[in-house]
């Protein structure tokens, strides 16, 4: 393993955020033990643009030198650089500072990451002596003012359930079923708020999540299961909000290899991951899964067509054997809705561990009347189209469906784990969508398909919270 020192700046855009995507995007190829505290400096060396905004990272890898600096370049270039001029404005700016025993030639010309370099490396600080250092400012979390809006006590003195901020995007590093990789990531974060407090501290919620992140980027797992990095953040929420609980709920697209049905074309099929976490003083609680898309025939419409038609085929003189003959071999007509499904899962640590994304998928996918594909040759379209018409759902079928599935699958899970299970259709003939949705606790879900009907389940938000619903029916071990 070689020991490495990159500096990291950017002076265009979202600076913060786009040395936190470098730094998220460098844990895929190097273990980060250090990063710095963040420091400001005006373009030195007669380059363009505002001020940079830099940090000093640790990297230990296996690659040598000359495979680190492409890796570095291409980084770059992912991450929005396009011009790899010396003096020019960019969006992010990656430097090989330490690599073993090498030292960048010129780094006591460069108090911009000789400063932030210092900080995790203390040996290197004896360079500063002769360093212009006075131009480095550590950034703080913000200008200090003594006016706090937020701690006021609001006019109308009532407590709030929920508030806070969502579509928080990220660059994030994620173990999905073993295999860690990148994905861009999607937050939604709410806390409590008492009644005699105005309102939280949006930009708070920002400073958490990136304290989290660069948190998990200091530990040596090379990735994180998504609903652990949302409880991370909830946790962050709690502690710093003076909040009594929060929730995130995080987002990610991934892809799964796919082979279309009959001419078994590869492709890559895209999917959304999903975690859940809710955090208070007396502990956290976590959710995991998916949403998949499909389509749905209708078998209401179908069933109106095989109706019509079997009259049409009397009229047209074939008996009536041989009219529902025609009729079981052609598959009836129908419209159609793209559907969009989510299945989520609460258990144990040691449960959510045994999870497996492309489960979940394949279960969601199973519910509806078809999977679709982004790639179809006219052989696996004929397939899809035959497939949907032959297996007519309703959304609510679809629901029952998933949960179905779900309580097949993970027969193991106990009495007081949590399922949730939603579909939304896209309709075709109407303007608007149909939407059908079950939660419950499995006990409650098993008691049901024994014939104890109950009157109401538990919620997933009541079960992050650590209740269950007081009307529930209690199933068998």
């Amino acid at each position: 393993m070689h020991l490495v020192y990159v500096g990291i700046g950017s002076n265009l855009g979202d600076r913060r955020a786009s040395i936190l995507a470098a730094l998220q995007r460098l844990r895929a190829h190097a273990r980060i033990p250090a990063v710095s505290a963040f420091y400001e400096s005006a373009a030195a060396d007669g380059a363009q643009g505002p001020p940079f905004l830099n940090v000093a990272a640790q990297l230990e890898t296996e690659e040598d030198r000359g495979t680190l600096l492409m890796r570095l370049e291409e980084l770059q270039r992912a991450i929005g650089r396009t011009s790899m001029q010396r003096l020019a404005a960019r969006p992010i700016d990656i430097d090989l500072l330490v690599f073993d025993d090498w030292v960048h030639p010129q780094l006591e010309q460069r108090p911009y990451n000789l400063v932030p370099l210092a900080e995790i490396a203390p040996a290197y600080g004896e360079r500063l002596r002769d360093a212009n250092g006075t131009a480095i400012r550590r950034v703080e979390q913000g200008l200090r003012f003594r006016t706090d809006r937020q701690q006021e006590v609001p006019v109308v003195r009532i407590a709030l359930n929920r508030a806070g901020v969502a579509r928080v995007r990220r660059i994030l590093r994620l173990d999905i079923d073993g295999k860690s990789g990148v994905f861009n990531g999607e937050f939604s974060m709410v806390a409590d708020l008492r009644g005699d407090r105005s309102g939280v501290h949006m930009s708070r919620f920002v400073e958490n999540l990136e304290e989290a992140t660069l948190d998990v980027l200091a530990r040596e797992q090379p990735a994180m299961r998504i609903e652990r990095l949302a409880e991370a953040v909830a946790r962050e929420i709690v502690a710093t909000q003076e909040a009594g609980e929060a929730e995130v709920r995080l987002r990610a697209d991934f892809t799964l290899e796919r082979w279309t049905p009959v001419s078994g074309k590869r492709g890559e099929e895209t999917y959304t991951l999903v975690g859940v976490a809710h955090a208070s003083a007396h502990g956290a609680r976590r959710a995991v899964g998916v949403e998949a898309e499909g389509m749905t025939a209708c078998p209401c419409a179908q069933g109106m067509i095989r109706e019509r038609s079997l009259q049409e085929l009397r009229d047209a003189g074939f008996s009536q054997e041989q009219a529902q003959r025609v009729l079981d071999l052609v598959p009836g007509a129908t419209h159609n809705q793209r559907g969009r499904g989510t299945l989520l899962l609460g258990t144990t640590d040691e449960r959510l561990s045994t999870v497996r994304v492309e489960d979940l998928v394949e279960i969601v996918e199973g519910a509806m009347s078809s999977e679709t594909y982004d790639l179809l040759k006219r052989p696996d379209e004929y397939f899809v189209v035959n497939k949907a018409h032959r297996n007519p759902r309703f959304v609510e079928d679809v629901v029952r469906g998933i949960v179905a599935g779900a309580l097949e699958t993970y027969e193991a899970f106990g009495d007081d784990d949590v399922l949730f299970a939603s579909q939304r259709n896209e309709e075709s003939i109407h303007k608007h969508d149909a939407f059908a949705e079950a939660c419950g606790c499995f006990g409650e879900f098993r008691a049901e398909l024994s014939g104890n009907m109950a009157t109401r389940k538990t919620e997933l938000a009541a079960w992050l919270r650590g209740a269950r619903s007081s009307t529930s029916v209690k199933g068998g071990s």
